[in-house]
């Protein structure tokens, strides 16, 4: 059985506190804008790799562009799911993991069920306009609505800036 990682712990007042074993994003309009990473995003990235003795990251992705491999390349390796059902197919994986401990970053239609399962599972739903807009579906799904993959990827370097958001 593989040991757990330490996590990300962010506590957030009369909202509950959140420790973060797994991070899951999509990456085309979440990460990427037109296919290319958005700027200052590899940063953080790499920041979270050395943080991967922490946290685990996956990034699962329909790849409409079909860059997320060359992009990520050294970073993640993407998931690219086959055609079908994106939303159900991002809803299952993320459901094999333990919710209360997931964040997860999306802004589409086919993220709107992993965001919910997230989300009422106890974990940390993020919906990103990251420049293709945000549906939404997703942004109801989410506990919080953010602009840029490099402001969402910062609430987990610096959980205190997700505190500031969530609290009562």
């Amino acid at each position: 059985m593989r040991k757990r990682k330490p996590g990300i712990t962010i506590e957030i007042p009369n909202f509950g506190s959140r420790t973060i074993h797994t991070i899951v994003s999509d990456y085309t309009g979440t990460l990427a804008c037109g296919g290319k990473l958005a700027a200052g995003v590899r940063k953080r990235l790499r920041r979270l790799r050395r943080l991967l003795r922490r946290v685990d990251v996956h990034v699962v992705t329909a790849d409409s562009f079909g860059t997320a491999a060359n992009e990520l390349r050294g970073i993640v390796e993407p998931r690219v799911l086959p055609k079908g059902r994106h939303d159900t197919a991002k809803e299952r994986i993320v459901k094999g993991f333990d919710l209360a401990h997931v964040a997860a970053f999306g802004n589409g239609n086919n993220d709107r069920r992993m965001l919910r399962a997230v989300k009422s599972g106890g974990g940390l739903a993020i919906s990103v306009d990251n420049g293709e807009g945000c549906s939404l579906e997703a942004m109801l799904g989410a506990h919080l609505h953010i602009v840029g993959a490099k402001s969402a990827l910062d609430l987990l370097l610096e959980p205190t800036r997700c505190k500031a958001t969530l609290r009562f």
